[in-house]
C-alpha cells in the first residue's frame, strides 16, 4: 500500500502541475490581473508595477510566466493582495480552516444519514419507507442550495422571531460582532444553518446512493451463501451487504468534493460565511491574482488527495483489491 501511494503521489505531481497551468491561463484572461492591479492601485510606480509582474509571472508567454509564478509559490515567495497590500496567507489560511469545519460538518452529518436512510430503503424496495425516501431524495435534490439557504433564514430568522421573541440561529458569520477569543457553543450555532444547507443535498444524493448500491448486492450470490451459513441478518447486512455496497459510493464520494466546494461557494455568501467561498468570490470579483492562485492550488490538490485516500478505502473494504 506505501508503494502504491507512492506510485500515485507521483502521479499526481505532473496533474498538478497541469491543471494549476490551465488555472493560471484561465484566471490571466478572465480578469487581466495587471489590469486589476493598476485600477486598485492607480499610483503605483513603474518599479511597482514591474515587480507585481514578476513576483505573479505575468510576462507576455503564458508557459515561462507559469514557471516564474511556480518558482515564486513554492519558495513561499507570495505577493500581496492588490487591495491594501495585504498578505496572502493569514487572510487563506482562516478561510480555509472555516471552510474546512463546515465542510466537515456537512459532510459528516450529510453522509452519516444519507447512509443510513438508504441502507433502511434497500430493505424494504417498493415499501412505504422505500418511496418515502425516494420522494425525500428528489425534493432534496431538487431544490438549489440558495432555495434551501433562503427558506431556512426565514424559518428560523425571521418567523422563529416572530412567534418566539428570538432567533434559534444566527444567519450570519462565525461569531456576532465583538466576539472575542473560542467559542465552541456560539460557533456551532452559527455553523448550524450553512451546515444543514450544504447537508440538505449531501443527504439526498447519498442516500440514492446507497439504496441502489445495496439492492444489487442484496441480491448476489454471496448473500445467498452467507443467509445458508446461518448467519444472523445483521452480520450479512453489515459485514456482507453494507461493505461492499460502499465500494462505488467511494468512487462517487472522491469525485464530489468539486460539487461540495461548489455548494460552499454559494452557501457562505448567503450567510456571509468568511470561508474559502466568500474569499474567492470577493478575490475574482477584484481580480485579485495574488489571492485566487493560492487558493486554486489547494483546491486541486485537495482534489488528488481525496482520490488517492478513495483508492486506498477500496482495498480496505474489498480484499480481492491489491494495490501493491
Amino acid at each position: 500500500m506505501f508503494r502504491f501511494a507512492l506510485r500515485r503521489s507521483a502521479w499526481a505531481i505532473p496533474t498538478l502541475l497541469l491543471v494549476t497551468f490551465l488555472v493560471y491561463i484561465a484566471l490571466r484572461m478572465g480578469t487581466d490581473p495587471l489590469a486589476s492591479y493598476m485600477r486598485s492601485n492607480p499610483r503605483a510606480t513603474r518599479s511597482k508595477i514591474a515587480q507585481y509582474k514578476e513576483l505573479n509571472g505575468l510576462g507576455s508567454n503564458y508557459v515561462t510566466g507559469y514557471f516564474s509564478w511556480l518558482q515564486n509559490f513554492v519558495t513561499f515567495n507570495w505577493p500581496n493582495s492588490i487591495k491594501g497590500s495585504r498578505e496572502v496567507w493569514p487572510e487563506l489560511k482562516d478561510a480555509i480552516a472555516n471552510s474546512a469545519r463546515l465542510g466537515i460538518a456537512a459532510t459528516t452529518v450529510g453522509v452519516s444519514i444519507g447512509l443510513t436512510i438508504g441502507i433502511f430503503a434497500a430493505l424494504r424496495p417498493g415499501g412505504k419507507r422505500d418511496v418515502a425516501v425516494n420522494t425525500a431524495a428528489f425534493v432534496g435534490i431538487s431544490i438549489p442550495p440558495y432555495i434551501s439557504a433562503i427558506l431556512l433564514q426565514l424559518l428560523f430568522a425571521v418567523y422563529w422571531s416572530k412567534w418566539f421573541g428570538n432567533t434559534l440561529f444566527p444567519t450570519s458569520g462565525v461569531y456576532p460582532p465583538g466576539q472575542d477569543g473560542f467559542d465552541l457553543v456560539l460557533m456551532l450555532k452559527h455553523m448550524a444553518l450553512p451546515t444543514f444547507v450544504v447537508a440538505i443535498q449531501v443527504i439526498a444524493v447519498y442516500s440514492r446512493y446507497m439504496r441502489s448500491s445495496l439492492l444489487d448486492v442484496l441480491n448476489s450470490d454471496y448473500m445467498r451463501t452467507a443467509r445458508s451459513k446461518g448467519l444472523s441478518e445483521f452480520r450479512i447486512l453489515m459485514r456482507h451487504g453494507v461493505r461492499n455496497a460502499l465500494i462505488p459510493v467511494i468512487t462517487i464520494a472522491a469525485l464530489d468534493i468539486g460539487a461540495i466546494v461548489g455548494g460552499l461557494i454559494i452557501t457562505e455568501n448567503i450567510f456571509d460565511y468568511p470561508g474559502t467561498g466568500k474569499y474567492f468570490l470577493s478575490a475574482f470579483g477584484n481580480g485579485d491574482f495574488p489571492l485566487l492562485m493560492p487558493l486554486m492550488v489547494i483546491i486541486v490538490a485537495s482534489v488528488l488527495l481525496f482520490n488517492l485516500l478513495a483508492d486506498i478505502s477500496y482495498a480496505i473494504l474489498d480484499p480481492r483489491i491489491r494495490l501493491d
